[in-house]
Order: structure tokens, then C-alpha cells, then sequence
């Protein structure tokens, strides 16, 4: 696990699924899609084996504040020049704040230093906080917005990258490459709301 401090009493941190950390997220995550998705939706959080979420292809992000989750998300390799954004969290006690547009921004910023053109990523249709973090971001959906999401079923969702070398506001780029050795963290400073994927 590596972190770096950002003012205010925040911090980015890259970890992984197995560290104690990332529980308040998993088990928030679990209970929000239990809630929309009923019982069928219990295993999401086991759907994934942590090495998917591992560099040199993936990444798992936690933003702590003042050394607590406070949100968080992940990127695993869809296909060669793609990643799937997954597990969109804010804590329930920390929304409204833009926190979740920050991870968006920041996984983006990664993917792109990693070589990554494009994301890819689905949400259900019973989470409008998602697909309006996402519309607002500007994901491309890919159906028919004017359509009753239940008859669509997952909410597909695409955005093109640019080809990115360097950390925020043209700082140098963090040890993060596009085959990186190790995780490191950087810092941004989008700000939108908060969605769950």
C-alpha cells in the first residue's frame, strides 16, 4: 500500500482488495446493491478476484480523510487499450461532497499514464446517482437515455482518453508508467457527485 497526502486531510491511497481498509467500501457496496438488486446481488463483491484489481493492469483507490475511507473505486484490464471502471463508492456519510467524481478523475488520469485509450463500464438501472455521476463526467452512454432503464438492463457507459504522461496541473508524472512496478498515488481536484458501480 502506498499514499500520498493531499491538503485538507485528504489522502490517495493504492492498495488492494484484502486490506482491512477497503471493508467499510465492500460492505456499503454489498448493502447498496442488495438493497436495489435483491439477494441475487449478494455475491458483486466476490465477482472479481483481487489479482483484477492488481497493477500492472488494474488499481484500487481509496481517498481517505483524516486516515478514514471516505471513497474509493477500482479500473481492471477490459480489453488491451481499454479499462472497466468498477466499485464507485462514497461512504454514506460523506456524499454530496464530489468525492466520487474525484476517484473517476484520478482512475482516469491512471489509466491514461498506463496506456489505456478508452473506459469502459456498466451500472445498474437502479442507480440514477451512477448514471448522472457519469453523464455529468462525460461517459458517452451507450443506449437510449429516453428509455425506461428497466428495460434495458445494465447501463453501459464509454469515454475516450487522451494519451497522458504527466500528474495534475502538468506536475511530473508519479512512478506510474505504462507497465508499472509498483502502485503509487497521486492527487486531483475534480469535483461533481458521488456514484456506486
Amino acid at each position: 500500500m502506498t499514499s500520498v497526502a493531499e491538503p485538507g486531510g485528504l489522502t490517495w491511497v493504492r492498495t488492494a482488495l484484502s486490506d482491512p481498509l477497503v471493508l467499510p467500501m465492500l460492505r456499503e457496496l454489498d448493502q447498496e446493491y442488495t438493497s436495489r438488486y435483491g439477494k441475487a446481488a449478494h455475491g458483486e463483491m466476490a465477482r472479481y478476484p483481487e489479482e483484477e484489481f492488481a497493477p500492472p493492469h488494474g488499481v484500487l483507490l481509496l481517498l481517505l480523510e483524516h486516515g478514514e475511507p471516505v471513497a474509493g473505486g477500482a479500473f481492471r484490464r477490459y480489453d488491451t487499450t481499454t479499462a472497466e471502471l468498477k466499485r464507485i463508492w462514497t461512504h454514506s456519510a460523506h456524499r454530496r461532497r464530489g468525492l466520487a467524481a474525484r476517484v473517476v478523475g484520478e482512475l482516469e488520469r491512471i489509466a491514461a499514464v498506463r496506456g489505456y485509450r478508452r473506459i469502459h463500464l456498466t451500472t445498474g438501472p437502479r442507480q440514477p446517482e451512477a448514471r448522472g455521476l457519469y453523464l455529468r463526467t462525460g461517459y458517452t452512454p451507450l443506449f437510449d437515455t429516453s428509455a425506461d432503464p428497466e428495460t434495458i438492463g445494465p447501463l453501459r457507459f464509454e469515454k475516450h482518453l487522451a494519451a497522458r504522461r504527466s500528474g495534475p496541473a502538468g506536475s511530473a508524472a508519479p512512478a506510474d508508467s505504462a507497465a508499472p512496478t509498483a502502485p503509487t498515488v497521486s492527487t486531483v481536484s475534480t469535483v461533481s457527485t458521488e456514484g456506486k458501480v
